[in-house]
């Protein structure tokens, strides 16, 4: 009777409201930056936004439509925005700067832990392929982070040209540089070794490879990772980028890491993901997909980010208890003293709730949510 679907959530009161502020403080931090929120539908069709997006088709939730059409519950926001932006508004306006805020929808096969619909908040720049609009991404997301009032945080920035070269320069087959890509993803850097030493390469690719994946995470300088690398568009791009964190003064919040790889095969360039002290998850993830406006019929570049609320939840500074809450407690002859009372204290801004003594059943369990009670019957303060 109590249970509920594999990896869905009840969101209480107390968690409500703090994720009603985080929207509120996001929506207009993301306006006041030129940015425009923009909805998307909740069913999308399988056969574009569901083929479309990176999530893996075991993810998905599929229903069928009363025509047999297969619809799925969006998987992310990026592509479905990539619809309706290629379909409407890049004929309007380029290049685009989309914001949303919205639920997910991820299917899970055992528990875990893991929720199967979640909340994002994220922007997409679309139609502007040059490296301004990937600083302007990576230096919207710190300050975003900046904006809730959390310090402690580190976003990582890799290149998918970067890596790809690497894994390629360094392999003899696809085969082996997708099976080494996969890993990274998944973060099995054991299993990189392992799986390195299981080729059988010449000495000199193996020991390039491990000595790369035993550094790539720590380099401090872009000049670090060429070594690895031949001189190529990616690497001078990723040059270019960090300059431009380092003009705008936020290099403090940003680290190297050649290793970075996602699931998500829409990322063409730059990628990245933000962590902050206390989650050991991610909070978010973005970086370019100018591949996925292709599959959708238009050539422009895009790029973007999204972050996911419950794990923004879980680093957002603690909040000092608020006393603005009372609690007006009244007999029922005493009904109309008390409504004038509750309403001047909603005048004053204090939220307020009105209860009768007749409907309380434990009256001290009551009025310990409040940081102040007013009994009208005695006309005192409790």
């Amino acid at each position: 009777m109590f249970e509920k679907p594999l990896g869905m959530r009840d969101t209480f009161p107390i968690t409500y409201e703090k994720i009603e502020t985080v929207r509120k403080t996001g929506r207009e931090f993301l306006r006041s930056r030129g940015y425009d929120f923009i909805q998307t539908p909740s069913l999308e069709y399988f056969d574009t936004v569901g083929k479309a997006s990176a999530i893996y088709n075991a993810s998905l939730f599929k229903l069928v439509d009363s025509q047999g059409n297969t619809l799925v519950l969006r998987p992310d926001m990026t592509t479905p925005i990539a619809r309706v932006a290629t379909s409407k508004l890049l004929k309007e306006k380029i290049p685009l700067r989309l914001a949303y805020f919205a639920n997910v929808f991820r299917a899970q096969q055992t528990e875990g832990g893991r929720p199967a619909e979640f909340g994002q908040m994220g922007i997409e720049v679309i139609g502007d392929s040059t490296v301004f609009a990937d600083a302007e991404v990576i230096i919207t997301a710190i300050t975003l982070i900046q904006s809730f009032g959390i310090e402690s945080f580190k976003i990582t920035i890799g290149h998918a040209g970067v890596l790809n070269c690497i894994l390629k320069d360094y392999t003899e087959s696809d085969l082996q540089a997708n099976t080494l890509r996969k890993l990274l993803v998944d973060r099995n850097y054991v299993g990189f070794e392992e799986a390195v030493e299981s080729f059988h390469l010449p000495k000199t690719k193996s020991d390039a490879l491990l000595q790369f994946i035993d550094e790539a995470t720590n380099f401090v300088s872009i000049e670090e990772i060429e070594k690895y690398v031949r001189k190529n568009d990616a690497l001078e791009y990723m040059q270019q980028l960090i300059e431009l964190i380092n003009v705008a003064d936020l290099s403090k919040y940003v680290a190297l890491d050649f290793t970075l790889s996602s699931h998500m095969n829409y990322y063409t360039g730059m990628l990245f993901e933000v962590f902050a002290e206390g989650s050991g998850f991610a909070l978010g993830n973005g970086g370019r997909y100018d591949g996925l406006l292709h599959h959708f019929g238009s050539e422009v570049g895009a790029t973007g980010f999204g972050i996911r609320i419950d794990r923004l939840l879980e680093v957002l500074p603690a909040e000092e208890m608020q006393d603005e809450t009372v609690a007006v407690i009244f007999h029922e002859q005493d009904y109309l003293q008390a409504l004038t009372i509750a309403n001047r204290f909603r005048e004053e801004g204090k939220r307020v709730t009105l209860q009768s003594k007749k409907g309380l059943l434990d009256e001290e369990a009551f009025i310990k949510q409040f940081g102040r009670v007013v009994n009208v019957s005695q006309e005192d303060l409790v």
